[in-house]
């Protein structure tokens, strides 16, 4: 819009002054919708949660017992019977490396069981156990990290040894004769993976 002239600069100007605060009420009106608006989504939203919450709760399908799920390891028995019970599992504690004459099982302070589910956190790999093996003098960090877990090509650096057990991952490997609690080897990475009841 053009105004001409001086005194109507001056009137133009008390317009644009009384437009500014015309058009700072209308924001203020349009923000008092909005936030109006929201509280009433967040209401209704709040309301819709509810309502899903007690759907799902409220499913027949819903058991009140653990659900069995399939093991995803390939098994010896049939697959209609490999079923493992994911809410049941223990860990060993403390955790015990063993020769081939330590039972298995889960460890604890009376019962010192060797752990067969043991798993690297360094190299994220399951750790593999040789009942009456020890692993060679020259075996090195390169050799697990390339031949892990093919049996075939670790053999190549086991060495036969009645009663003891060579533990290996990708990163770290352990020959062992006695039970060792695996807390006095601060180097290994190991913890127990869980076991099934």
């Amino acid at each position: 819009m053009k105004w001409r002239g001086g005194s109507a600069a001056c009137l133009g100007a008390g317009r644009r002054a009384a437009t500014g605060t015309a058009t700072a009420r209308r924001t203020r009106r349009k923000r008092k919708r909005r936030s109006a608006k929201l509280l009433m989504s967040v209401g209704s939203s709040e309301e819709d949660i509810d309502d899903i919450i007690d759907e799902i709760c409220n499913e027949s399908s819903f058991a009140k017992t653990p659900q069995k799920l399939k093991s995803n390891y390939a098994s010896l028995a049939p697959e209609s019977n490999s079923v493992v019970v994911q809410a049941h599992r223990k860990r060993c504690c403390p955790v015990y490396l063993g020769g081939s004459s330590s039972p298995y099982g889960i460890g604890t302070n009376i019962s010192k069981r060797t752990c067969d589910q043991l798993r690297c956190t360094a190299c994220d790999f399951r750790v593999s156990l040789f009942n009456d093996y020890i692993w060679d003098q020259s075996c090195d960090y390169l050799f697990f990290r390339n031949n892990m877990p093919e049996l075939s090509k670790l053999r190549a650096k086991m060495i036969k040894k009645k009663g003891a057990r060579a533990y290996a991952c990708q990163c770290s490997w352990r020959s062992i004769d006695e039970l060792t609690d695996l807390q006095t080897d601060q180097q290994l990475r190991w913890v127990c993976g869980k076991h099934a009841e």
